[in-house]
């Protein structure tokens, strides 16, 4: 066994350790990176980029009814072996990028191996012991399980697999309602499968319900069945050939082709042997500090693994944390008040903050600032009026919070953040200049939206004319 002294062991070679490893190397620590899998970790391989390659042969393949209405016809037809081509291309063209070959030339030693604690101050695997002045756990989450009656003895896909399809199914059973199911929902539905959706609460319960119900409208709209309030509570069969039986509000039997587990994700914690380093952990994840900072003081846990919000952008945020308390002592802490999400949907959801119910729970009295994208000119250009920009602001306009539904809420919904981190007020989003035509106009006006009752009241109407008396 080759002992190996460092200054930082990164264990996990997904967007976080990758993060950690190339920019503490790049300001001149030692640095040493376990990957015992894909380098690129869940979000290149399986997760962000084969499911936004996936919704983008989606959204291409639809039929859009809104297509005729502007004089445009169109036919359609899906070759499944050709998207699943563009998937790995996609993935091809960016994993150059976190391959082990470049890491290696940015000073990084890559072992490609899995990495166990032996000690405090120690870990071992691929031959070696590493023993650093620091070590960061960033080794994701995988797809959750639950076990279910005859599930692990029939065929099913999650996230991890469900991109190696070269064939549409007929009808896919999706478990599971939140953003990856929700996703997937949509996907496969305009690629031109049949498509179930059973939630054992109800669909996207993170999110804003006004642009939730909205939203389950539209992909109800485009023939996704939804079945809420039920548990799958059996499953049996073959490829192809899957039964399910439904236990809860709806009590029945579905028969479908496929089936896709989407209910969640659990911390991969199983190979590390925390226990050896006194390191305190639960199912949740890695216990840690607001500096990412674990039980044991030279180690520190970022993105899934730290049991916090499960986003490759939240990872790439505690990256940034642990660098600064490693490499230069600051005492930087993790603020999740400002953290965004987007499900990628047509239209996009996305939301950071709170909603209004948060607020109200928060101890809150909040105001409500309404637009609909019906007002919006571009939106109504483009015939995409069926969102709406909801924001959550106190009465003294502090901004708690923002949600939208539009065709790139993705994008917009980054002003909304910064503000929010920022501590600007809601005038800050009235005041600034947004071009025309754009979906982003829906934020101001929102924002705007927070002076209406005040600017057309009465009151100004009698100071205004009291004004003009004098010139």
């Amino acid at each position: 066994m080759t002992i190996l002294e460092t200054d930082i062991c990164v264990i996990g070679g997904g967007s976080g350790g990758l993060s950690v490893a190339a920019g503490a190397s790049q300001m001149g620590a030692k640095v040493i990176l376990f990957e015992r899998d894909k380098m690129g970790g869940d979000c290149l391989n399986y997760g962000c980029v084969p499911s936004k390659a996936l919704l983008a042969a989606a959204k291409l393949a639809y039929p859009d009814p809104r297509a005729e209405a502007i004089g445009i016809t169109t036919t359609k037809s899906v070759n499944m072996a050709a998207v699943k081509a563009h998937i790995d291309d996609v993935i091809a063209g960016i994993a150059p990028h976190d391959s082990v070959e470049r890491f290696r030339g940015l000073g990084v030693k890559v072992i490609e191996s899995e990495a166990k604690f032996i000690d405090h101050r120690s870990v071992s695997g691929g031959g070696y012991t590493v023993r650093a002045k620091y070590f960061v756990i960033a080794t994701g989450s995988s797809p959750f399980v639950p076990p279910v009656e005859g599930l692990a003895e029939t065929p099913y896909y999650t996230n991890e697999t469900i991109f190696s399809l070269t064939e549409v199914p007929d009808h896919l059973i999706i478990m599971g309602g939140g953003p990856i199911g929700i996703e997937m929902a949509q996907a496969w539905r305009r690629l031109g499968a049949k498509v179930t959706v059973v939630e054992a609460v109800s669909i996207m319960n993170r999110d804003e319900p006004r642009l939730v119900e909205i939203l389950q409208q539209q992909l109800t709209d485009e023939g996704i069945s939804f079945i809420e309030g039920t548990a799958i509570s059996k499953a049996s069969g073959k490829n192809g050939q899957i039964t399910v039986t439904l236990s809860g509000k709806t009590e029945a039997t579905l028969h479908a082709s496929h089936i896709l587990v989407a209910v969640g994700r659990r911390p991969n914690l199983d190979s590390l042997d925390l226990d050896q380093a006194g390191i305190s952990y639960s199912k949740a994840g890695i216990t840690t500090n607001p500096r990412l900072k674990t039980s044991n003081r030279r180690v520190f846990a970022i993105g899934d693994v730290s049991g916090r919000q499960q986003f490759t952008h939240i990872a790439g945020y505690h990256a940034g944390i642990v660098i600064q308390n490693m490499l230069f002592r600051l005492p930087a802490r993790v603020s999740e008040n400002a953290v965004p999400w987007v499900t990628f949907t047509d239209p996009e959801l996305a939301h950071v903050g709170m909603t209004m119910d948060m607020a109200k729970a928060a101890g809150y009295n909040p105001i409500q600032l309404i637009v609909p994208l019906a007002e919006n000119d571009r939106a109504r250009a483009e015939k995409r009026t069926e969102g709406m920009v909801i924001a959550v602001t106190t009465k003294k306009g502090k901004i708690l919070g923002a949600s939208i539904l539009a065709p790139h809420a993705g994008e917009m919904i980054g002003t909304w953040s910064i503000a929010i981190k920022a501590k600007a007020k809601i005038k800050t989003m009235a005041a600034h200049i947004a071009p025309y035509p754009t979906y982003g106009e829906a934020s101001k006006r929102a924002a705007g939206a927070f002076y209406t009752p005040k600017l057309f009241s009465p009151r100004v109407q009698r100071l205004v004319r009291f004004l003009l008396k004098w010139f």
